[in-house]
């Protein structure tokens, strides 16, 4: 990857500095402006968020910087940790140990083994086909009947979810795409930014405008009008970075709200998981966001349908 030496990613990484830049003073500056109780306690939220993300930014340029071994380290400890996250919040009995051991520290770190080395048939069916059918028959040798389908099932879902779904991520450095060799790393930033950006306006225009709520007891803070804000400024974001990916406008606007769309679909849905088993967050590990499955629900989805989409459309199969 040529990360450093192409200055359109020096200018991406620019960017996203100054955004922080302007951020952190803007967040100093409310802070000195507020009065009331409940505007500190807002306020004090934001800058938290504020302070997570400068970490989080330099984690993943750090991670682009060693190319896509440090891709591929970064998402994995992303799918490791947010696997335990899930399997925490979904107790299981001590007949499923085993398989949680395998599901850990051999089908885990196989799969991104996998990806780095650009098997894309067996990156593919590893999980869905061969995990999927191991892992119950691991489970049914604990000898433990008891909520048997349950158990199976959550843990299968976790494994997709948190693994199998989030390697589509790195996955994307090695499509081979005519006239975009050496430069992946810029895919790879145009679907974390999009998805991102996203996230966060459709907070932003949420708390500003938000007044209809699209499904209450899932998400409270999810509302019609944060949800169509944030997509329009994400999507204008993608249009705009065009250039730095193999499409063009109009195909960048296209994939930009594929992007949205599935990552608000993926929030949604993982929302509802915290909802059934009566917690707010995922975790603790980011302050003002709370666990990192909270953080990349929504990359879970978008991740696979912008990679497959991209791979159909555009890359050498």
């Amino acid at each position: 990857m040529r990360f450093l030496s192409d200055s359109k990613t020096l200018w991406l990484a620019g960017g996203v500095g100054a955004v922080l830049v302007l951020a952190s003073l803007a967040g100093w500056i409310l802070k000195h402006q507020v009065r009331s109780d409940s505007d500190r306690a807002t306020v004090a939220n934001l800058n938290a968020r504020i302070r997570a993300w400068w970490i989080m930014c330099a984690v993943f340029f750090a991670a682009m910087l060693t190319g896509g071994i440090g891709s591929l380290i970064l998402f994995g400890l992303l799918s490791f940790w947010s696997l335990r996250e899930f399997v925490t919040l979904t107790p299981t009995r001590r007949g499923d140990h085993r398989a949680l051991f395998w599901v850990f520290f051999v089908i885990t770190p196989l799969q991104y083994l996998l990806v780095g080395l650009h098997k894309y048939g067996l990156t593919t069916i590893m999980i869905p086909v061969y995990a999927f059918l191991f892992i119950p028959t691991r489970t049914a040798l604990s000898g433990d009947p008891e909520r048997f389908l349950e158990r199976t099932a959550k843990i299968q879902w976790g494994l997709m979810i948190c693994v199998y779904c989030v390697s589509h991520a790195p996955a994307l450095l090695g499509l081979r795409i005519p006239g975009y060799e050496g430069r992946n790393a810029l895919l790879l930033f145009f679907l974390v930014a999009v998805d991102q950006v996203s996230d966060v306006l459709q907070y932003v225009w949420g708390k500003s405008l938000g007044r209809h709520r699209i499904a209450p007891t899932i998400s409270p803070s999810k509302t019609w009008e944060g949800f169509l804000g944030g997509t329009l400024c994400a999507a204008l974001l993608g249009t705009a970075l065009w250039w730095a990916t193999p499409f063009k406008p109009w195909q960048a606007l296209a994939m930009s709200l594929v992007i949205v769309i599935a990552g608000f679909a993926g929030g949604l849905t993982m929302s509802a998981i915290k909802r059934d088993r009566g917690v707010k967050d995922y975790g603790a590990l980011i302050e003002g966001h709370g666990g990192v499955l909270d953080r990349i629900d929504s990359i879970c989805f978008a991740a696979p349908i912008f990679y497959h989409l991209t791979r159909y459309f555009f890359a050498i199969r």
